[in-house]
């Protein structure tokens, strides 16, 4: 690391954070000039605005489009940098390009690697008190009930129920049944089951009403009874499935998710899929941007910055709205998560290659 490195390093990162406070900044006062109404009719206390609204709404856009933010650091200072003659200096002091790289590629490692942490394991967190708000104090519709949901809870178990409300964790008109070599050996019903949130252990379920009927060859054992705490493998979330869940959870949770859901052959994986394999690919993305915003402004050019910054912004735009477009195609048809998580990242990798051929040496 020389003085050089750490000139270049500190002028990224402060670019990148002071980039990051004016445009969301920016994005606040829009957001509430647009809400204002909402939250003053829903009689939203400035507390929860401030610490439950903004503090994660922050954060969560921030990371958002840190790749945009990376890239306008990247094509401001460096175009100021060539604009001072210092890249000519640098390169003809016998610094190479590809060395003059390597405080860019530094900056780039250190900031998907903090955007990776938040986005998978602080972030999510912080999305869950948003939604809440948001479904509370802008009237922003969750589902929050489920009818004829049928689920294998187990290797030959196989949960139904007719209704359930997510708001009181109840459950209607209850049955799990459970198979040995494909023969029925025991059948329980219940009027009403509720999820017990407060409990300490996962999966504890309270059954009301019930009937357990085991059957044994000719033979039928059958025990009723008003109450009884048992422990079935399924929970709220996978009953009830709201538009935006996949980001409420960490991706330790969301890996233990896609396995679950898929060991029960469930349908509705892809987007939780996709939201695994995003966070991955978007961190690379630093690395991406940065390549093509350092290739396009470092070369001193009459007549300013203004048609190479106008392209670099649209290839920064363009790749946001392509990891969108893919994300969709994913959900909706029958693009595996993983390709559709990194098409943006392969597209733009020969892009950068490309620029980075074109750029000064």
């Amino acid at each position: 690391m020389t003085r050089l490195d750490r000139y270049i390093m500190a002028k990224f990162i402060g670019t990148y954070i002071y980039s990051i406070i004016l445009i969301i900044s920016i994005a606040i006062v829009f957001d509430v000039n647009e809400n204002l109404s909402k939250f003053a009719s829903y009689g939203a206390p400035l507390k929860a605005i401030v610490f439950d609204y903004y503090a994660n709404f922050v954060p969560y856009f921030s990371n958002l489009f840190s790749p945009l933010f990376v890239f306008i650091a990247v094509i401001f200072f460096t175009s100021k940098l060539a604009g001072n003659s210092e890249i000519i200096a640098m390169l003809a002091a016998g610094v190479s390009f590809k060395r003059l790289l390597k405080p860019y590629m530094i900056s780039a490692a250190l900031i998907a690697i903090v955007n990776f942490y938040l986005i998978s394991n602080v972030i999510p967190h912080g999305t869950v008190i948003r939604q809440e708000f948001e479904a509370k104090y802008k009237n922003s519709k969750r589902t929050t009930s489920a009818s004829n949901v049928q689920l294998m809870v187990g290797p030959g178990i196989i949960a139904y129920i007719q209704s359930y409300d997510n708001r009181s964790k109840t459950g209607y008109g209850f049955s799990l049944d459970k198979f040995e070599n494909k023969k029925l050996v025991s059948h329980m019903t219940a009027s009403t089951i509720r999820y017990d949130s407060i409990s300490e252990t996962r999966y504890h379920w309270k059954a009301n009403n019930y009937k357990i009927r085991k059957l044994k060859g000719l033979r039928e054992e059958i025990t009723t009874g008003t109450t009884i705490d048992t422990l079935i493998q399924m929970e709220p979330m996978d009953l009830v499935f709201s538009k935006g869940q996949q980001e409420t959870l960490t991706s330790a949770e969301l890996r233990q998710y896609i396995s679950k859901q898929t060991e029960r052959g469930s349908g509705n994986v892809v987007q939780y899929e996709v939201e695994y394999h995003k966070r991955i690919a978007t961190s690379f993305a630093s690395f991406i941007l940065t390549i093509i915003g350092v290739s396009l402004s470092s070369r001193k050019r009459k007549g300013g910055m203004g048609l190479y910054l106008g392209i670099g912004l649209a290839l920064s735009f363009s790749y946001i709205l392509l990891q969108t477009v893919s994300s969709t195609f994913a959900i909706n048809a029958d693009t595996p998560p993983v390709l559709a998580a990194w098409i943006p990242n392969i597209i733009y990798t020969v892009i950068a290659y490309f620029c980075y051929r074109q750029a000064p040496n």
